[in-house]
């Protein structure tokens, strides 16, 4: 009987003797798939500059005696994604502000590379050298990643080339890593040794496919602890495309404000479990709106592909440009429904993922003057009369001449049904009028 041990990656065998015994049959080694890969990682060297700090401040020019602007050496790395084009995917900030860029390959070539476009967005952008006999990585599906699966990254930390280290899919879906609020995030989170100068490199799963471009680390030292970021190599092929299509990104927008679903707003809205993302508000003249979505849908999918949660839809759309037709699926009173959007350019309009708040629920919601309003229309509800600027009630969206039609989906026309409806409530939802338009107000989602 044979016993295999770590058996996605074949790692290790054993093999039991006719005494019942175990004996170590030869570890299976990486190196062939290192060898045949690693030539398609490059090492990145960039000089340039950049504005020496508070240079714009008369003042500092007027008693400091400092150059305008501030010389800097850079390492990072690349990955050869077309051969015959010399294309190579790297990150944007790799490159950034960069006069100068060589490219040095496993076979000690050198060479000059030229930025063909770069998206600080998604923090990827690709170059291009004139060279022939290059070796180029394949795509891999990054969508079918698991945590678990074994990874190999492969880069040049600290100037030391094309170095390799190995670790498994520590997380996927990761957010929040960039503090840019404008990133596009879909982080593979890896305990594989990831440093400074592996900086757009190649994640890549054992039959060596490019699953990822590393990026970033989580470090207090500024050295590896176990925590480090790819970005997937489905959203890089799509940067890369559009870069070498367009030379630019040009995203689409959906027009509306999400949240992701969190346990007590899945309950309100009786879901089965907390995927999607739940939309706050439609802009007006948005796609959105011309698609028929309404505030309090639930989208649950893209084009056939699950959402998560608000950051995924996020990115999902933010893949796809202008003019661009989507089938969105969505959620709207327990029914699932579908609807075709047609994507507007980005500069219109700006899409917002609500945060989550969690205060301690207030019934009389502090801050806001609420009076009871019987129009005999429809629209009957608690009125906003006045909101306090900075108050509880301003900061969580509240504003003068709403109208609170619904809480946590049941119709309210006085205070006294508001605060029956919202007391030990876990989860305090608004549905309010506002300027002929229907929004939600997440209290304490």
């Amino acid at each position: 009987m044979m016993v295999r041990i770590l058996s996605s990656c074949n790692l290790l065998v054993f093999a039991s003797l006719a005494c019942g015994g175990l004996v170590a049959q030869p570890l299976t080694s990486l190196a062939p798939m290192i060898e045949r890969v690693a030539p398609a990682v490059v090492n990145i060297s960039v000089s340039g500059h950049i504005p020496t700090p508070l240079v714009e401040d008369p003042l500092f020019r007027r008693f400091f005696d400092e150059p305008e602007q501030r010389d800097f050496d850079s390492a990072g790395s690349g990955v050869i994604i077309d051969a015959e084009q010399g294309y190579i995917l790297t990150n944007h900030h790799v490159v950034e502000n960069a006069d100068r860029i060589t490219i040095t390959l496993l076979d000690n070539r050198v060479m000059a590379a030229r930025v063909v476009g770069s998206d600080s967005a998604s923090d990827l952008a690709v170059l291009q050298v004139d060279a022939t006999g290059l070796t180029e990585m394949p795509f891999g599906e990054s969508g079918a990643l698991r945590v678990g699966d074994f990874v190999v990254a492969i880069g040049n930390p600290f100037g030391f080339s094309h170095t390799v280290t190995s670790g498994i899919v520590s997380g996927l879906g990761r957010n929040q890593v960039n503090p840019d609020p404008n990133a596009y995030e879909d982080f593979i989170q890896t305990d594989a040794s990831i440093n400074p100068g592996n900086s757009g490199g190649a994640l890549v799963n054992l039959d060596g496919d490019l699953v990822g471009i590393n990026s970033a680390i989580i470090s207090r030292t500024g050295g590896n602890i176990g925590i480090g970021f790819a970005i997937p190599a489905s959203m890089a092929r799509n940067v890369m495309e559009q870069i070498v299509a367009y030379g630019e990104v040009s995203r689409g927008l959906l027009g509306v404000h999400i949240s992701s679903i969190t346990p007590d707003i899945a309950t309100t809205f009786e879901l089965p479990d907390t995927t999607g993302a739940l939309i706050t508000d439609v802009n007006p003249g948005s796609a959105a709106e011309a698609a028929g979505l309404q505030s309090a849908d639930i989208i649950v999918s893209i084009d056939d592909q699950r959402v998560r949660d608000s950051g995924s839809l996020r990115n999902m759309i933010g893949l796809l440009r202008p003019g661009d037709r989507v089938t969105i699926g969505f959620i709207r009173d327990g029914e699932r429904r579908s609807v075709t959007a047609t994507l507007n350019p980005l500069a219109e309009a700006v899409t917002r993922v609500a945060p989550a708040i969690v205060p301690e629920l207030d019934p009389v919601f502090t801050g806001a003057e609420l009076t009871p309003n019987r129009t005999g229309n429809g629209t009957d509800g608690l009125l906003v009369t006045a909101v306090e600027p900075g108050s509880r009630a301003g900061e969580r969206g509240l504003r003068e001449g709403d109208m609170i039609t619904a809480i946590n989906q049941r119709r309210v026309r006085s205070l006294d049904e508001a605060r029956q409806t919202s007391a030990d409530a876990r989860t305090v939802i608004l549905q309010v009028q506002r300027g002929g338009r229907s929004l939600l107000i997440l209290l304490r989602p």
